[in-house]
């Protein structure tokens, strides 16, 4: 189903530029390593679920429709794989390259990492990153060598004014567990916060709860934690985390942001797809 979801994109697709014409022969369209599709992963019922044609006001329909898939509650296995994934653009926006990165749950060591570069889609617009970024972070995921358990997004979840960022988009047209990890506040707002790692509150937004303001690291800039799917408000805070080490982010997002950004591979100026 992804390939059609693919093609389906592709053909709805109405902004383009040269540039994304130039580089669209040499996009890798993958079969998965494993001999497994991410087709698999795809609820049959999601139709165009990412297409894109440009109507912003049938976009943000689509989210609020979508949004009502969102489960919150813990629905995950027990956890033996995890996976990060960010996006970042290459060519002065044209390319958009995805990361995924799947990691071992007990040591935290990554097992395989994945970079996809797609032609950019869509501009930047506000409130809907998903349709911009889940095509590439989807063809991704699918060259990872073994589904994961769950997966955290370098994003929003639920914490979204139409309460579907890219992390619940994800989890429901993939029907996999996700739990979204922003560096900054989308919507909403919080109480007082303590300087300690493990601190954390509320983010309200409409008399409601949508996430969790977190600190992960002594006197650091807060993590803004939101559910994306199959994940419950109480259980998101605690799993991120137990995923972070010395730093800020939880490992599965931190490598994959090194991959995307691509400040793990210094000097290196073109990745169509990698597996490792």
């Amino acid at each position: 189903m992804i390939r059609s979801l693919l093609q389906s994109v592709n053909r709805n697709d109405c902004w383009a530029t040269s540039a994304l014409t130039q580089c669209s022969d040499s996009v890798i369209h993958a079969n998965g390593m494993n001999g497994r599709s991410i087709d698999s992963w795809l609820d049959l019922d999601m139709g165009d679920a990412l297409a894109w044609d440009g109507d912003v006001t049938r976009a943000r329909a689509l989210q609020t429709e979508l949004a009502l898939r969102v489960r919150l509650d813990d629905e995950f296995p027990p956890l033996r794989l995890l996976a990060g994934v960010d996006v970042g653009f290459e060519a002065g926006g044209a390319i958009t390259r995805a990361a995924a990165v799947l990691i071992d749950a007990g040591t935290l060591r990554p097992i395989a990492e994945v970079v996809a570069r797609l032609p950019t889609r869509m501009p930047y617009m506000p409130g809907l990153l998903s349709f911009r970024e889940l095509p590439a972070v989807l063809q991704a995921l699918a060259e990872l060598p073994q589904q994961p358990d769950l997966i955290f997004v370098d994003g929003q979840g639920v914490a979204h004014p139409r309460g579907l960022g890219i992390a619940a988009h994800l989890g429901v047209i993939t029907g996999l567990p996700t739990i979204g990890v922003a560096k900054s506040i989308l919507v909403g707002s919080h109480g007082e916060l303590g300087q300690c790692r493990g601190d954390r509150t509320d983010l309200i937004h409409r008399g409601r709860m949508i996430g969790t303001v977190l600190r992960s690291k002594d006197h650091i800039k807060p993590l803004i934690v939101s559910p994306g799917h199959r994940v419950s408000h109480v259980s998101a805070p605690d799993l991120v985390l137990a995923c972070c080490t010395r730093y800020k982010l939880p490992e599965p997002t931190r490598l994959a942001d090194r991959l995307a950004s691509r400040r793990d591979r210094s000097g290196q100026q073109s990745l169509d797809l990698e597996l490792r």
